[in-house]
């Protein structure tokens, strides 16, 4: 019996759907707009803004405020206390763990039975229902799934009421069906201490037959060097013959592409990268010869956008999914049926077509050099390190960026702290291409740079091994869905890791 032709069939009548997301999509999200007030309308919050009379757009952005987490944190945190119909209806009992923070301190993201159904499982399912259509001689069922996770905790002692890595809570709640073709076990899954998981993870996966990895590229790459150390081989496919892709996310992939590509040389092997965030699914990359993701507009989420050049204005101007331009940077805002309402989630796109919407992440809102006026974002970051490793054979591990003020001479310039599992020959010549790539690829940071005036060259410190891994450990965030912030507007990130690079 085929397996994998049986869930593809099973998963075409989806694929039909999502093909057809070019077609009216205005109707498509407005239905999602006026399902979320609707099943809202008898909250706390639906009955302060006045969901029942909720009829379409303009109603409700007229109603609804735009919200930051401060805005909805003592909503949350009454939630995650035990009350009932605050923000969605009934009572909330899983709360994602954000790594993003806001004054140091972690971000709590309600996670509904409502939303796990609707949003974040219908993203997976769609994601294995996109990769089977785009390749019919797929084996992944025949096969087990690598799927790494964070870790949970209980929450205030409530009762099956958890707290943690989103990757945690959907393996918690995840199906039978699934938990059949998923390693490792769920009291593996779940560790705590990353090392010790990772330890347990690379020794039982070796000896299964692998097709397909999910997870973040960091920690999965992680998980594989150690699993290569252990077995002694060279290629990750002589281990796993079968394995025939990565579904990714949760960061930028580019950094790590060289390095898997060393690792797994199958010439089968494929990557597709997902949108998957604490605060809900949002995009999948249906065509595996395009960077771009699909927005997934009907799911339990309705989007709008705020264009990044008025995000510090009192009154931004706020468009919905259907006014977008191609080319443009946005801020984006949710509205979800885990009770975030126009929601901004800090991340930043650019749309590259519309019929269907296509984009591709291109920074955070928080997450951004702009010392000087060179508005220097993660995108920009992520080019500019490609293009000085494809030209030097270099391969950077993990980075981070940060200003170094101007001194009493009026000089500055950005200080990059960079982990590289392959060094440059020469750190001068890579820190020269990766100036003059981010002068092509930005135009303000080109004018900040002309002939040294106001920026000088930049600065490239070179990070010792496991530097970043040892800075997230004495955080208490090794593993699970953590990231390194990659560009800063402040010193705090950069100095903290250069008092322990030694």
């Amino acid at each position: 019996m085929d397996k994998t032709r049986i869930v593809s069939y099973f998963l075409n009548k989806r694929r039909k759907e999502i093909n057809k997301y070019d077609v009216n999509p205005e109707d498509l999200q407005t239905k999602v707009l006026i399902n979320l007030t609707k099943r809202a309308q008898h909250t706390e919050w639906g009955h302060l803004h006045n969901y029942n009379n909720i009829k379409n757009y303009n109603e409700f952005a007229n109603s609804t405020p735009i919200n930051s987490y401060e805005e909805l944190k003592g909503y949350i945190e009454r939630m995650r206390r035990g009350e009932r119909d605050v923000l969605w209806p009934g009572l909330t009992k899983w709360y994602a763990k954000s790594s993003g923070t806001t004054n140091d301190k972690s971000k709590f993201i309600p996670v509904t039975k409502d939303s796990l159904k609707d949003t974040h499982y219908r993203g997976g399912t769609d994601v294995v229902a996109m990769y089977l259509g785009n390749n019919p001689n797929s084996k992944m069922f025949d096969g087990k799934a690598l799927i790494l996770g964070g870790s949970h905790s209980p929450n205030y002692n409530l009762n099956k009421s958890l707290v943690g890595d989103l990757s945690a809570i959907l393996i918690e709640n995840v199906s039978t069906f699934v938990n059949h073709f998923r390693i490792p076990p769920k009291e593996i899954a779940l560790l705590k201490d990353f090392e010790e998981k990772r330890e347990k993870i690379a020794r039982i996966a070796m000896n299964e037959n692998v097709t397909n990895l999910s997870g973040v590229p960091s920690w999965m790459l992680s998980v594989i060097t150690r699993m290569l150390e252990i077995s002694g081989k060279e290629h990750l496919n002589e281990i796993w013959p079968n394995l025939e892709v990565f579904f990714h996310g949760g960061v930028a992939f580019t950094p790590y592409k060289s390095q898997y590509n060393q690792l797994i040389t199958s010439p089968n092997m494929h990557y597709m990268e997902t949108y998957n965030a604490s605060e809900g699914f949002f995009g999948i990359q249906t065509d595996l010869c395009d960077p771009s993701m699909t927005l997934m507009i009907d799911y339990g989420v309705f989007y709008e956008f705020i264009p990044l050049e008025d995000i510090e204005k009192e009154s931004p101007r706020i468009i919905p999914l259907w006014e977008v331009e191609i080319g443009k940077n946005y801020a984006m805002v949710i509205s979800t049926s885990s009770g975030l309402w126009r929601y901004m989630i800090g991340d930043t796109i650019k749309f590259t077509q519309t019929k269907p919407y296509k984009f591709i992440i291109t920074g955070r809102t928080k997450f951004f050099i702009n010392a000087f006026g060179e508005e220097l974002i993660i995108d920009n970051a992520e080019h500019g390190l490609k293009a000085a490793c494809e030209a030097t054979g270099a391969q950077v591990l993990e980075y981070t960026a940060a200003p170094v003020y101007m001194d009493a001479k009026g000089k500055c310039h950005h200080q990059w702290l960079i982990e590289f599992s392959k060094e440059p020959d020469s750190i001068e010549h890579f820190s020269e291409l990766l100036d003059m790539s981010l002068q092509k690829i930005n135009s303000d940071y080109e004018a900040k740079r002309y002939k040294d005036i106001t920026l000088q060259p930049l600065e490239i410190v070179i990070a010792r091994k496991d530097l970043f891994n040892d800075w997230l450990k004495s955080k208490g965030k090794l593993g699970g869905q953590h990231k390194v912030p990659r560009l800063c507007n402040t010193r705090k990130h950069i100095d903290e890791l250069l008092t322990m690079n030694y």
